[in-house]
Parts: structure tokens; C-alpha cells; sequence
């Protein structure tokens, strides 16, 4: 029997099968969860296409998570699948082109808001949202990137994902009560399509091949998966404000 069997996850940010997301989908439906994905716009036919690449079928449902109609609606687009959630994976980020590649002390406010509003914000939306929806006990995770440095070319992202850090602490005092934990995932860097759109990621490999103690593959987004399946489920119950490195320990070394 899985670790999650019985339970049903909520699942964001699937587009490719390279991504982080992809995989702990698929892990969670290996450990026997049932999982609902979700995706919005343009990248809804994408995200549908991908689904059918795991080992079983997944539903797609809409959300925005920036749009208050489609979080209201969350609550009943779920129940048309399951009638509750036991956890709920945030892989959301983004920044415009303006807030990325070293364009730091030029970026305006409105690029950057966006930047926190879909990077930071939405983790809060998100958990909001879904809150309803929880039994007894909850588990959120999300994906983040270390934020206690500044990175080559990450700019206003790298502002974003302590933003998100910092958000994830307040999520996990306020909802602790209700026995919801809300932990993230800081993974080494991988090769997804979110990467490609960082200038200069090729930077991020050669810091982590020069660096890091364990061997870090950059096409490999298992480790990272595996983190977060293993924190949805009851293997970490009185684990919250927690973030997990999954950086093969970069993390942990000085220069």
C-alpha cells in the first residue's frame, strides 16, 4: 500500500512531462492517491495533453489562480471529482521578461508586482481557495528556489521566492490550529520549460556541478518529486513552516 493511498491531491503547474510537477503527479498516483490537476488560458490544451501521460487518468480543471472567480469556484470544480482534498501541490511562478536577467534596479513596480502576486501571493489564494475543501488534517507544499542569496540573472524572482518563504512561515502559524501544514520544497536547478525562460540558467548548472556535494543532474526532477509526495503524506504530521532542500546540499556549503 502507497503512502498516500486513499488520499486526493490537488495538483498546479503541470505543463511538460520534464517538470517537477509532472513527476510528483505521477508518484502520488503510484503511492495511491488520486489526483486532479489544474491549468487555465492557452496552457489548459497542454496541461490535458500532458495528463495523459501518467499512469492513470487525471481530470483537468480551470484555475487562474490570479482570477477571484475561478478560486471562488474551486470548491465546486474539485467536488466534481472528489469530495475532498488531503493535500494540494503550488507550483506557480512567474515573472515578466523586465523583472529577469539583470535588469534589477530598472524593473517597475507593475513587472514586479506580478512577479510576487503569481510567485508569493498565490500560495495564499491557493491555500485559501482549496481550504474548504480539507478534512482533518491537510498538507500544502510548494516549490521554491533557496532565496537567502542572490543568484545570477534571477532578479525580481529571487525577491518573489523569499516573499513565497516568508508566506509559507505566516500560512503554517495561522492554519496550524486547524492541523494544515503548508511546507516547501526548495529544489537544485532543473531543466524545465520555467527554466528556459531564466536568462543566463546555464550559470545555475555550472554553480551547482562546481558545488554541490551530491552529484546534481539537471534533467532529473524525481528527487525534487519525491520530497513532495513524501510531505503530503502522514510520514511528516507535525512538520510545518518546513523548507525541505532538495539541492543535492548546496545549500549547506560556504563558497
Amino acid at each position: 500500500m502507497g503512502i498516500l493511498q486513499g488520499k486526493s491531491i490537488l495538483v498546479t503547474g503541470v505543463l511538460t512531462d520534464s517538470s517537477i510537477a509532472f513527476h510528483i503527479a505521477r508518484l502520488a498516483q503510484e503511492e495511491g492517491a488520486t489526483v486532479i490537476l489544474s491549468s487555465y488560458g492557452r496552457v489548459m490544451s497542454l496541461t490535458t495533453r500532458i495528463a495523459g501521460r501518467l499512469p492513470n487518468p487525471a481530470p483537468v480543471i480551470e484555475l487562474d489562480v490570479t482570477n477571484q472567480e475561478h478560486l471562488v469556484a474551486l470548491v465546486s470544480k474539485v467536488k466534481e471529482h472528489v469530495p475532498h482534498l488531503d493535500g494540494v501541490v503550488h507550483s506557480i511562478g512567474f515573472a515578466p521578461e523586465a523583472a529577469l536577467g539583470g535588469n534589477f534596479l530598472n524593473t517597475a513596480w507593475e513587472d514586479v508586482a506580478t512577479a510576487i502576486q503569481v510567485s508569493a501571493y498565490s500560495l495564499k489564494s491557493l491555500t485559501m481557495a482549496a481550504r474548504p475543501l480539507f478534512g482533518d488534517s491537510a498538507s500544502v507544499v510548494g516549490l521554491d528556489f533557496d532565496a537567502t542569496v542572490a543568484w545570477p540573472k534571477y532578479d525580481w524572482m529571487g525577491v518573489a521566492k523569499a516573499a513565497l518563504e516568508s508566506t509559507s512561515r505566516y500560512l503554517a502559524r495561522d492554519l496550524g490550529p486547524e492541523n494544515i501544514r503548508i511546507n516547501l520544497v526548495a529544489a537544485g536547478p532543473i531543466r524545465t520549460m520555467a527554466a528556459k525562460s531564466i536568462p543566463g540558467f546555464d550559470e545555475f548548472e555550472k554553480v551547482w556541478n562546481d558545488r554541490s556535494p551530491l552529484a546534481w543532474d539537471v534533467s532529473d526532477p524525481v528527487p525534487a518529486a519525491k520530497a513532495a509526495v513524501a510531505l503530503l503524506s502522514d510520514w511528516f504530521p507535525k512538520t510545518t513552516g518546513e523548507i525541505l532542500h532538495v539541492d543535492g546540499g548546496l545549500h549547506a556549503m560556504g563558497a
